[in-house]
C-alpha cells in the first residue's frame, strides 16, 4: 500500500512542502549556529520576539505568538527568559493587570542591532547564486499558497 501511494506522491524528497519545511529547517539552524559562532547568547525565536516588539510596541501577547507562529506557552516561556536576560522589560498593564506591557531595554536594542546584522548576511549566504527573479517568482507563489489556504 505504501509502494501505490509512493507511485501517486512521488517520493517524499520531490514533494514542495517537504521541500519547504526542510529549508525552512536548514535556514533556522544554520541562523543560530552563526549567532552562536559570533559569540551571542540569544535564540532566533528570542531574537525574533524581541524585534517584532521593537516594531510595534504596544502588541498583545496573543497577537506577537501569531506574528512569530509560535504558541502562547512559548511565548511566555521566552519572554520570561528575555526578561531574566534584561532583553526585555515587564510591567503590569494598568489598565488590565491580567496583562503586561512589554519594552525592549537598550541592551534588548544592541543585541537586536547585532544579531540583524547576521541575519543579512546569512540571508545573502542562503541565496547566493539565485537570481532576483526566482526569489521574487518564490514569493508570489508562497503569497498564493498562503491565501489558497486561508479561504
Amino acid at each position: 500500500m505504501a509502494y501505490l501511494l509512493e507511485i501517486h506522491m512521488g517520493s517524499i524528497e520531490t514533494i514542495n512542502f517537504y521541500l519547504l519545511d526542510k529549508a525552512i529547517r536548514t535556514y533556522r539552524n544554520y541562523s543560530q549556529k552563526k549567532i552562536k559562532e559570533n559569540g551571542l547568547n540569544i535564540t532566533v525565536d528570542q531574537w525574533l520576539i524581541m524585534k517584532v516588539l521593537f516594531e510595534n510596541p504596544n502588541i498583545p501577547q496573543i497577537d506577537l505568538a501569531k506574528r512569530v507562529f509560535k504558541d502562547n506557552a512559548s511565548i511566555t516561556r521566552i519572554i520570561d527568559l528575555l526578561v531574566k536576560a534584561k532583553y526585555l522589560d515587564r510591567k503590569t498593564n494598568p489598565k488590565d493587570r491580567r496583562t503586561s506591557i512589554l519594552r525592549v531595554t537598550p541592551a534588548g536594542e544592541q543585541m537586536i542591532y547585532k544579531v540583524q546584522d547576521l541575519v543579512l548576511e546569512n540571508r545573502r549566504n542562503a541565496q547566493a547564486g539565485i537570481a532576483i527573479e526566482d526569489l521574487e517568482n518564490l514569493n508570489s507563489t508562497l503569497q498564493k499558497i498562503i491565501l489558497n489556504c486561508q479561504s
